[in-house]
């Protein structure tokens, strides 16, 4: 776990902390991420109408958005308690995506190390796949009890190493999806504006806030399909 924890790509900010070490650049602009989150529905729901107009409009929208997903992927029952975590997981990669590719983090210094997106760094997106595992153990747990483990000896009692080793796979393949893709698209428009800085990477930005999107939603949408998957009865 110690080792899992110290996984780091490039440069960092360190603070110490009660004996640890903390990426700080990844705290900052996580904590920029979850301002933004925090403001936009303050000021969203500040004065709410049975007509909802502008600001309450576009968050009523995410709302419906998540509440649908959940319904997909979880089921009509069980679906709705599910949404504040799909809406929250949402949520943060998406603001986190979108402030990478649209904030000029560059032009702030650091004394080592550079802002970047939350997501940007391997560290977040294990946080955020290791979530999502705990979310899917804790609904199936909570439904079934005990009789949730029977899971791993379904359909027959040989594939017990496949299930488990399926349930390792899940984290990974969640963490290091959202953060190779995040990665990609920063490194690939950061050099094409220092070789040509005026034109050509515009296409590409409008491409990466698009992709961003789309992991966003293919990370929410797999974890709604993991959760809805645990609450499935195996007999």
């Amino acid at each position: 776990m110690i080792s899992l924890a110290e996984v780091s790509v490039g440069q960092h900010l360190y603070w110490k902390f009660a004996g640890g070490t903390l990426h700080g650049q990844v705290i900052l602009t996580s904590w920029v991420v979850l301002g933004i989150i925090i403001i936009l529905s303050l000021t969203a729901n500040q004065n709410l109408s049975l007509e909802p107009k502008g600001l309450q409009n576009f968050t009523e929208y995410i709302t419906e958005f998540i509440r649908d997903l959940a319904k997909t992927q979880i089921g009509e029952s069980d679906g709705l308690s599910w949404v504040p975590f799909l809406g929250t997981i949402f949520l943060f990669i998406f603001v986190s995506n979108w402030c990478g590719a649209l904030f000029p983090w560059k032009l702030i210094e650091l004394p080592n190390g550079e802002l970047a997106a939350p997501t940007n760094d391997i560290n977040t997106t294990v946080a955020l796949a290791l979530l999502t595992s705990f979310a899917y153990f804790f609904a199936g747990f909570q439904k079934q009890g005990f009789n949730y483990f029977r899971r791993y000896i379904s359909p027959v009692a040989f594939l017990l190493p496949i299930n488990v080793l399926e349930d390792f796979t899940k984290p990974l393949s969640l963490s290091f999806r959202l953060f190779g893709n995040i990665l990609a698209d920063e490194l690939v428009v950061g050099v094409l504006i220092a070789l040509v800085p005026l034109i050509v990477p515009i296409p590409l930005m409008l491409l990466g806030l698009f992709t961003s999107a789309i992991q966003a939603l293919v990370f929410s949408t797999l974890a709604g399909a993991y959760i809805g998957e645990s609450l499935e009865e195996h007999h």
